[in-house]
């Protein structure tokens, strides 16, 4: 199983999307092997820690499982989020949006302590 743990973001300059970066560790070198090649020419690895990194436009969390898919492509498992606005959805009205409301709130981990992020920055992690 491949984790990914929110490690900061970035905008490169006049860009209008952010990139979120996720550090990526699993216990099986199987697992990292195969992340690697799926990876390709986009596989990078943090120069500090010499962890693998993750870059992705949309925040999946502060952790995610990452799938290597039957097509080689690296995604975040967002089946949580999508079981809750499924049932969010089923039950409508003010108890979907209370639902809604507690299923966001575990699934985005709020008491997790803040963190730094880079932003607007030339010499950013995209340059790894």
């Amino acid at each position: 199983m491949l984790q990914a743990t929110y490690i900061r973001q970035y905008r490169k300059p006049g860009s209008t999307k952010t990139t979120f970066v996720y550090k990526v560790e699993s216990s099986s070198p199987e697992d990292l092997a195969a992340f690697e090649a799926a990876q390709g020419s986009f596989h990078r690895v943090d120069p500090k820690t010499g962890t693998p990194v993750w870059f992705t436009t949309r925040f999946v969390g502060e952790t995610a499982e990452l799938i290597v898919t039957d097509n080689n492509k690296v995604i975040a498992d967002m089946s949580e989020f999508e079981k809750a606005r499924s049932l969010a959805e089923q039950f409508g009205g003010n108890f979907g949006d209370t639902l809604a409301n507690k299923l966001a709130s575990k699934l985005v981990e709020p008491s997790a302590s803040p963190k730094t992020t880079q932003d607007s920055k030339s010499d950013t992690i995209a340059d790894l």
